[in-house]
């Protein structure tokens, strides 16, 4: 009589919850005390296809056992403590087990993002070349696809090894006893998303690091017993880093994953795992929100199957906050039970950890309205909607931390006064590495210059812009972020698609200049194109600017999907950027 093959046990995601274990919102001294608490849950991470589906789990447990393992590994093939790992941040359990054997081995692991956040490959190159000479990295690790690029990256650099999770997990584990850091410690080191030639590393302490979790879980978000969370950010990015992973260990909170890259195919998938498993909690860009809206609005309602109700908190950040599109959202997606209240706007760092302030759960977004000519002049005085520049409230500053609003002579401003925003607490970076001038340029006497313009509201602050963006126009202060939002608006455009600049002509005159990537192929459209863009430009800011039309996909993004304005400019300067020629239509 013969047997039927046993059926292979049927993939579950982790709990929510492990009833028999208190919550904790991470009050503990190091990221290793916390994981080895974390591994006593039932929770864990889970991560999805493109489709949705369960691929692999990695309870915290099993990422503590297999973590303390490989940090042995480590140990054994003469890492010393406080020596970097630069590791290829890929959204997979190989990355995990990796961190965490560095926390538990006394190492510093660095992230670092994967090709497929870059458009071209000598950008990526540069990049993570920049990123391991910077740390002094021993090692280099990731998924065997992309290490033709860190071995294409790292010629000429002391790396001891370059390969992968079973590469480590082939050496010998030896006998030497678990060194993880103290609190005082390095924990690891964040490169922010812009660092591209001159790499910047942010160095997080545990203490630091832990600090910010605690208030970001028990004052920001409102961690509670139950709570589940999923993500698609980046794990080379702070939000997706300390946000959506460091986070969620520290509060035993288990976290369903989709990669970066899926998404950006299946923006709905993010919202069909939220649905399948109750999650509460996410957090995305203004740009993941618009994505998904895009995506059902040539669908009859309720045509998908979702249940959003559970989502409670639907965190904003990472990038300038757009009230419309988060408006679009919120009504694209009422018929599957999304309320428009669990927006959450924030704002933060690397430098400061991750965050720094947040708006009231359960309030949605708090917009304020100001007046154009009034900004100019550094100052935020209200007006009616139709009349003004909005902004979102990025809520209350965390306990324990300060923010102060200042002005070029380093006077401290009243509400509604525009200045640059500085921050102090214990979530404040130690420095950059091996890089004390630059460092000294942006703490000072406990005090972050962060390089954002904002404002008080009340007791709430605004974010208006990054200082070094701002562009000086015939006396006027005008923010390329009004300029690129009026672009993204006419027909054909969508975000992401200009850059506005200043570029020195013959004379050495500064002229503002939108770089425009443009589809069309016909050279008449394309002189339509700029003189639409041109026309609108001059009617919505009120500045003549030229227009550059270039190619699609050749305007250069952060890590983090954020349009790299400096890089744009350094580029089309050097010639990186070609422009595509058009001929104006025949009279």
């Amino acid at each position: 009589m013969q047997h039927a093959p046993d059926a292979a046990p049927v993939l579950r995601p982790t709990p929510s919850d492990t009833p028999s274990l208190p919550k904790r919102l991470a009050d503990f001294a190091t990221l290793s005390e916390a994981l080895d608490y974390a591994g006593k849950s039932d929770t864990g991470f889970n991560f999805y296809s493109a489709r949705g589906e369960l691929e692999k789990v990695l309870p915290f447990r099993d990422l503590r056992d297999q973590a303390a393992s490989h940090a042995r590994r480590l140990a054994a093939a003469g890492l010393k403590p406080g020596d970097r790992v630069a590791l290829l941040a890929a959204t997979a359990p190989e990355f995990l087990i990796l961190f965490f054997a560095c926390q538990y081995a006394g190492l510093i692991p660095v992230p670092m993002p994967l090709p497929t956040a870059f458009g071209r490959r000598e950008a990526y190159i540069d990049q993570i070349k920049g990123q391991m000479l910077s740390s002094g990295a021993r090692m280099a690790l990731g998924p065997a696809e992309f290490l033709p690029f860190v071995h294409e990256a790292a010629a000429g650099l002391p790396i001891q090894l370059i390969g992968t999770l079973a590469d480590v997990a082939a050496l010998p584990e030896g006998n030497g006893e678990l060194r993880p850091g103290g609190t005082d410690d390095l924990s690891y080191i964040q490169y922010s998303s812009g660092s591209t030639r001159f790499p910047m590393g942010v160095m997080v302490t545990h203490k630091s690091l832990l600090a910010n979790c605690h208030a970001m879980n028990k004052y920001g978000i409102d961690n509670r017993p139950g709570e589940r969370a999923m993500s698609w950010l980046p794990f080379f990015h702070d939000m997706g880093l300390v946000g959506f992973m460091l986070g969620g260990v520290t509060s035993q909170s288990s976290i369903d994953y989709l990669s970066t890259e899926d998404f950006a195919r299946r923006p709905l998938t993010w919202l069909k795992i939220i649905s399948d498993n109750g999650a509460s909690l996410s957090y995305a860009p203004s740009f993941g929100y618009e994505l998904c809206a895009r995506r059902v609005s040539n669908m009859a309602e309720g045509a998908l199957d979702l249940d959003l109700s559970k989502w409670r908190v639907a965190g904003i950040g990472g990038e300038m906050i757009k009230p419309k599109v988060m408006q679009a959202f919120a009504a694209a997606f009422k018929p599957y039970g999304f309320s428009d209240k669990a927006f959450c706007a924030s704002y933060g760092l690397a430098e400061s950890t991750l965050a720094v302030s947040f708006a009231p759960v359960g309030t949605g977004i708090k917009a304020d309205h100001v007046d154009k000519a009034a900004l100019e002049a550094h100052r935020a005085d209200p007006v009616a909607e139709s009349e003004g520049r909005t902004f979102v409230s990025c809520g209350r500053v965390l306990p324990a931390h300060s923010v102060e609003v200042r002005d070029e002579a380093g006077a401290v401003l009243g509400a509604r006064q525009v200045g640059r925003v500085f921050v102090a607490g214990p979530s404040i970076m130690q420095g950059y590495f091996n890089s004390p001038a630059e460092t000294a340029e942006c703490l000072q006497n406990g005090w972050l210059d962060t390089g954002d313009l904002g404002y008080w509201l009340d007791d709430e602050i605004v974010i208006v812009g990054r200082a070094k963006d701002m562009m000086i126009i015939n006396g006027r202060n005008v923010w390329p972020q009004d300029i690129e939002w009026t672009v993204e608006h006419i027909d054909g455009l969508k975000s992401g698609d200009s850059a506005a600049i200043l570029l020195a002509d013959a004379d050495g005159v500064e002229r503002p200049t939108i770089l425009v990537q443009c589809r069309p192929s016909d050279p008449a459209e394309r002189a339509r194109v700029a003189a639409d863009v041109r026309a609108r430009v001059q009617e919505a800011v009120g500045i003549a600017c030229d227009v550059v039309l270039v190619p699609a996909r050749s305007l250069p993004k952060t890590t983090s999907g954020k349009l790299a304005r400096g890089r744009a400019k350094t580029m089309f300067i050097a010639g990186a950027i070609p422009v595509l020629p058009a001929t104006p239509p025949a009279a």
